[in-house]
């Protein structure tokens, strides 16, 4: 018979963890899973952390990424922005801490939500090298701090290992941060931090990036436009998407002393009128101390918000890429026969969360060779990995692209663009590379893509007939000769010029057609059609 333990000492071992020592040991969870995955994403938290702070600056990002191979899977990486810099008593927080950031708790569009992205690197950094993270920046005064940062794991706290002050006699105010890394690679595979930075210069155009490769080869995604994205507002939360826990919670840190004030000053759509419909319909009183509403309060104000008519949220948090930009980078990277783009009017998911959905489609050029190439994105931030189990990959995937005059999809050169604009981004994991399956985020990128294919259907089929009556051209001057030569012996007329006129009246015939047809294409099925084809 086994022997029985007491709970005293099963309990013994009992302790707790703080969130860094979760991740270290969950590190799979932030991507770092795979060697040229973990590469990749130390490039990709720093870079959108580089974005978002010019953009916040409203400053056009200049990014450089430096990959130097320093032994047998064996990497440093480094990245320079000429954002606003950062303070240094912010720099073990910035570098240093899990959950900690500017955005976290703004109800605002951002690459970063979670506050963990750079200081999981610095953490990755550390238990594959033993080493701190080193960091130069400056705000543009008179010096440059120039130090090395590493994580108190056990704290979740950021410590600066050593720092030193430094001339800045060239005026220069920005960031600089090197990680050493093992047990990563480098290689030019759709994974690689190569591919990443392209399909970021896409869905960012203000930014001009610089990558050098461990070779040496220097690559530059040059900017389409010099317009910076004026900066998101925060919002207030909308009462639709609000629960009872998140209403008690904004309750006690509110420093209106009525409920009435609360609803009126920490949320949207809520007005003093409404306030008092949502008194009548709870029952709750609009006098009452936030602080001390009860959990049987908080579900019956939240059942009345449900009961509620609201206005949808307003869209000044958000900042789509739009379809013009998307276009412009579209054919200054894949250079194209055909692109069309769309950015649908705003909804929202989970009963209140703003989103917009944008989408295009490039045809020909250096699109999707060897089939639908599916780029997504999530506020401007490119997904590459986890693309299987996706809300937007699925999206592409229900598409009936038959219908759309796509008839090989494993072989049409087309590539799909789809980017969501959320102040909240539903991911599935810490890794932020998959959306989870919102059915309202599906439903939108089918509608943007159905919109998209009708244009391509159109192209696609004036193409059709220009290939057809060039076909028919082709093989009518094939008889070009010998009919001349019939013509001239009949009439006496010279061969050749016979010739060159008969070549004149097919080419000049098919021209023409080609002018005033080739654009005619056939219609395309309507969203209902095909919603009602497919139930």
């Amino acid at each position: 018979m086994a022997d029985v333990r007491n709970a005293d000492e099963l309990f013994k071992e009992f302790k707790a963890q703080s969130v860094s020592e979760f991740f270290k040991k969950n590190a799979a969870m932030l991507g770092y899973t795979g060697k040229i995955r973990s590469l990749t994403t130390i490039v990709h938290e720093g870079v959108t952390n580089s974005l978002d702070a010019c953009e916040e600056a409203g400053i056009l990002p200049e990014i450089s990424v430096w990959v130097e191979e320093l032994g047998t899977e064996h990497y440093r990486v480094t990245m320079e922005d000429n954002a606003s810099g950062i303070p240094l008593e912010y720099v073990p927080q910035v570098f240093g801490r899990m959950l900690a950031g500017s955005k976290a708790h703004r109800n605002i569009q951002s690459r970063g939500q979670q506050g963990i992205g750079v200081s999981g690197a610095v953490m990755f950094s550390q238990v594959t090298t033993g080493k701190p993270t080193s960091f130069l920046t400056s705000t543009g005064d008179t010096h440059i701090v120039k130090g090395r940062v590493q994580l108190d794991v056990k704290r979740n706290l950021g410590e600066i290992v050593d720092k030193e002050k430094l001339h800045n006699t060239s005026g220069w105010r920005g960031t600089v941060i090197a990680h050493e890394a093992k047990g990563v690679l480098y290689n030019k595979s759709r994974y690689s931090p190569y591919n990443y930075l392209r399909m970021t210069s896409i869905a960012n155009p203000h930014a001009r990036i610089t990558f050098i490769e461990p070779d040496g080869t220097r690559i530059l995604f040059e900017r389409s436009t010099t317009l910076v994205p004026k900066p998101p507002k925060a919002i207030k939360p909308h009462p639709y998407g609000i629960t009872p826990d998140d209403l008690l919670t904004m309750a006690s840190n509110t420093d209106a002393k009525k409920l009435g004030a609360f609803l009126e000053k920490e949320f949207v759509r809520i007005s003093s009128a409404k306030a008092e419909e949502i008194a009548s319909l709870s029952g709750v009183s609009l006098a009452q101390q936030p602080a001390r509403l009860s959990w049987d309060d908080a579900e019956r104000v939240v059942n009345a918000f449900k009961a509620t008519k609201f206005f949808a949220p307003p869209t000044e948090g958000l900042r789509p890429i739009g379809g013009e930009e998307i276009a412009k980078s579209l054919t200054s990277t894949l250079s194209p026969e055909f692109t069309q783009t769309i950015t649908r009017a705003p909804q929202t998911f989970r009963g209140g969360i703003l989103f917009v959905v944008e989408a295009g489609l490039a045809y020909g050029g250096k699109a999707g060779k060897g089939g639908i190439e599916i780029i997504r994105y999530a506020n401007r931030a490119p997904l590459i990995f986890d693309q299987g189990g996706c809300a937007i990959t699925e999206a592409v995937k229900s598409v009936d692209w038959k219908r759309y005059g796509v008839r090989d999809v494993e072989k049409v050169p087309l590539t799909v663009f789809v980017n969501i604009v959320s102040t909240h981004v539903p991911y599935t994991s810490a890794g932020k590379q998959a959306l989870a399956m919102e059915e309202e985020i599906h439903a939108e990128v089918r509608y943007a893509l159905m919109d998209c294919g009708r244009a391509l259907s159109r192209f696609l089929a004036g193409k059709r007939k220009l290939y057809e009556r060039r076909s028919k051209m082709n093989t009518l001057l094939k008889y070009v000769p010998e009919t001349a030569a019939a013509i001239a012996a009949l009439t006496g007329q010279d061969a050749a010029g016979v010739a060159d006129r008969l070549s004149r009246i097919v080419s000049e015939r098919y021209e023409l057609v080609d002018e005033d047809e080739g654009d005619e294409g056939e219609a395309a099925p309507t969203d209902t059609e095909e919603d009602t084809d497919e139930q």
